[in-house]
């Protein structure tokens, strides 16, 4: 018998979980630890920290479904990673051994890295369902006592599309407030340029953000670098290509929203060999850490480079269907190793994303992620915004009834064309 500890119950590690299911013997055991047990879809944030969603709506309980799928949760959730005696240990001070482990946690939010800034500060978030709902009583002072706004993404943020998002999502929750016209707003982003999205842009993303932005009467700031933030006052560098300091802002705010750098959970940061200095899990084309084989890492907390030199730090972000990519080549290779067989799949890479900005959105392909590409694509228009809610529900449903991939997304996805790109890569 295989034992596979998941850690991380979010977009990845639940999926990973289905998928390790359908891939190992039936007495495999599969154990998912979490903070919790409870999934939340994170990308409705944005639409919760308006009013739009609620707790409930994005929620899904996981305890029946492991229970139908044969799967134990272990909600304590995890205080320390122990890769050179394989096992687990969790917050209650008891330990999970494992014969593989697979670590899907996600991101820590590094708010702490900047004066006054995060949730718990001078600013607010939409990284995670609790920080979207205290947006939402934020908000709604916004509306009945208007004043500036400030969105965007900090130094090393790597996740900028729900910047852009909740951007244009705000910008329509206003005009439907009828509050639009008492609220300046300006994007204030560590990208080069609008529309880099740490991927050096898709398509023409730059031209097609900066005439939404211009359109939505938002201004910008790019290359820009956050000192600090205290009430009522985001004070930010503008850094030029040398390094140098071109210009000070100091911008007024009744209400903010940017998105922190992040870097590895401290149950695993620290580590000599799993983890990169930030505290992200190295991994090889398997999805394999080379110091310790039998650990695997995916989706968010997978270390990965820059695109490139710029004036202010930008990370690469790493978009769902990449996630998935990583999910199903993951459990391939572990199927092998169970099966005294070696590794041999790896993830594509490539990105899809829908952005959604109230009443319209852009969308973008990337194959893959990281150029020179094959394919370089992007489009705006109404159905984006529509593609995004009927993706929600999708994928609500696919966590709620336990599976990894049904038949009909395999369908819809040859309808449209793109199920090549999710597939995995085989040595």
């Amino acid at each position: 018998m295989t034992h596979v500890v998941v850690l991380g119950a979010g977009l990845g590690g639940t999926i990973m979980a289905y998928e390790l299911r359908d891939q190992l013997g039936r007495d495999d055991k599969i154990t998912v630890i979490n903070k919790g047990d409870r999934y939340s879809f994170v990308p409705s944030n944005p639409w919760v920290a308006v009013g739009w969603r609620d707790r409930e709506t994005i929620e899904v309980d996981l305890k029946p479904v492991f229970e139908k799928r044969s799967i134990t949760l272990r909600p304590e959730g995890a205080a320390r990673v122990h890769p050179s005696e394989n096992r687990v240990e969790l917050t209650t001070g008891e330990s999970v051994s494992y014969d593989y482990l697979v670590i899907a946690t996600g991101p820590e939010l590094a708010f702490d890295e900047i004066e006054g800034f995060g949730p718990e500060a001078n600013t607010q978030s939409v990284c995670h369902i609790d920080h979207a709902l205290a947006a939402k009583s934020a908000f709604d002072r916004l509306v009945a006592n208007p004043g500036p706004v400030v969105i965007g993404a900090v130094q090393g943020a790597s996740c900028f599309g729900p910047a852009y998002e909740f951007a244009f999502i705000l910008d329509k929750a206003l005009r439907d407030a009828k509050v639009r016209d008492r609220v300046p707003m300006t994007f204030v982003t560590s990208e080069p340029y609008i529309g880099h999205l740490g991927l050096d842009g898709v398509g023409d993303t730059k031209g097609l953000l900066e005439s939404e932005l211009r359109q939505h009467h938002i201004k910008w700031v790019t290359n820009a670098k956050v000192q600090k933030v205290e009430p009522g006052k985001i004070i930010a560098d503008e850094i030029k290509d040398d390094g140098s300091v071109a210009k000070t802002h100091e911008l007024p705010v009744a209400f903010s929203m940017m998105l922190p750098a992040f870097r590895g959970v401290a149950a695993v940061r620290g580590i000599e060999g799993l983890t990169n200095p930030r505290g992200f899990i190295i991994v090889d084309k398997h999805q394999r850490n080379p110091t310790f084989p039998n650990v695997f890492g995916i989706g968010v907390c997978v270390a990965i480079p820059p695109m490139g030199p710029t004036p202010v730090p930008v990370g690469v972000p790493k978009t769902g269907f990449m996630i998935e990519s990583m999910v199903t080549a993951t459990a391939h290779n572990i199927a092998a190793l169970a099966n005294n067989k070696e590794p041999n799949a790896q993830g594509s890479w490539n990105a899809v994303c829908l952005a959604d900005f109230g009443d319209s959105g852009v969308a973008f392909v990337a194959q893959p992620q990281i150029p020179p590409r094959n394919v370089n694509w992007a489009s705006s228009g109404k159905w984006v915004h529509l593609a995004k809610i009927g993706f929600e529900k999708y994928f609500l449903r696919k966590i709620r009834v336990g599976k990894s991939e049904p038949f009909y997304e395999k369908l819809a996805l040859q309808v449209l064309g793109i199920d090549k790109l999710k597939e995995v890569k085989f040595d």
